[in-house]
């Protein structure tokens, strides 16, 4: 046998159709918990962190939660914010569906300094948003000096 026909006889079309027909075969054997699995995952919400002069507030993007789903912790200057967003159960009247949004398991952790009240803490979950106040305590806070500006004294001649 020589080259050119060995070359004759090969049929990419043929490859790629036989290698079509392999990831058939794998695919129809991909049962539906493993599809719940992959669809979903660890994900991390987006948060933003305020300092104002008396607080530390931090707001953070929670859609389609309730506030069970949801649980804020303080412990030794970390304040982790942790809960799961779990994946619509289908219908047997879809049979089309495309997922985009993210679902599973989040945390979320936040180094608090020194100079907070940790007793004063508090959350508010309203319409996806967590908003977590976390005071200063009352010596951490800036405080005004007055200064006292005197006149300028003549010099002595």
């Amino acid at each position: 046998m020589n080259l050119l026909t060995r070359f004759d006889r090969f049929d990419p079309f043929d490859e790629l159709s036989r290698l079509r027909n392999r990831m058939d075969r794998v695919l129809r054997n991909f049962d539906t918990p493993y599809e719940k699995e992959l669809l979903t995952t660890e994900w991390t919400p987006a948060a933003d962190v305020v300092e104002t002069k008396d607080s530390i507030i931090i707001k953070s993007e929670l859609p389609g939660m309730t506030e069970k789903d949801i649980h804020v912790d303080f412990e030794n200057g970390m304040l982790t914010i942790k809960g799961e967003r779990k994946l619509e159960e289908e219908t047997a009247d879809k049979n089309y569906r495309r997922v985009e949004r993210t679902y599973g398991k989040f945390i979320r952790a936040f180094t608090l300094p020194p100079n907070i009240d940790d007793k004063k803490i508090a959350a508010n979950y309203t319409n996806g948003l967590l908003e977590i106040e976390i005071p200063k305590k009352e010596e951490a806070k800036p405080k005004a000096i007055n200064v006292e500006v005197r006149k300028k004294l003549n010099a002595a001649a």
